[in-house]
């Protein structure tokens, strides 16, 4: 049985993504300050770092799919044309919305500013895993396709 994959490049780009958010946001963002000598404010710089880092990379994941899906596509209104629209929705929030503000509230704990209690983790969090779910709905999807 000879079986072809119809869009390798997008399922391969979803499945690293899932890997990537699933290892940072649910592994290192709160693992790191575990670690030995590693105080709250240079947990969170880090956090800036490496979230700002995955939020770049997250962008070129989400050109790629979009090109591979658009290409192949049959359809607007697919399974895998629907996530990804919720897809790029919750990477658009994140990027002009939620790490900006959570940027900002690491910076303030960092200069040693009063920070005041909020719910943007929890938003963060509940974006990720719905992220996380329509990226594995995509990558399924696609695969089975094939």
């Amino acid at each position: 049985m000879n079986t072809t994959i119809k869009q390798p490049v997008a399922i391969a780009c979803l499945f690293t993504w899932i890997g990537f958010v699933c290892a940072i946001s649910f592994m290192e963002a709160w693992l790191k300050f575990r670690a030995p000598g590693v105080t709250l404010p240079v947990g969170l710089g880090i956090g800036r770092l490496v979230f700002g880092a995955l939020n770049k990379v997250e962008w070129v994941f989400a050109i790629v799919v979009c090109i591979s899906v658009l290409m192949y596509r049959k359809s607007m209104f697919t399974v895998p044309a629907i996530s990804l629209l919720i897809i790029i929705v919750v990477l658009l929030l994140q990027t002009v919305w939620l790490l900006p503000a959570l940027d900002a509230r690491a910076e303030q704990y960092i200069q040693g500013q009063p920070v005041a209690p909020s719910k943007l983790h929890v938003w963060f969090v509940g974006m990720e895993l719905l992220k996380v779910t329509c990226l594995f709905i995509t990558a399924t999807s696609l695969f089975k396709q094939t």
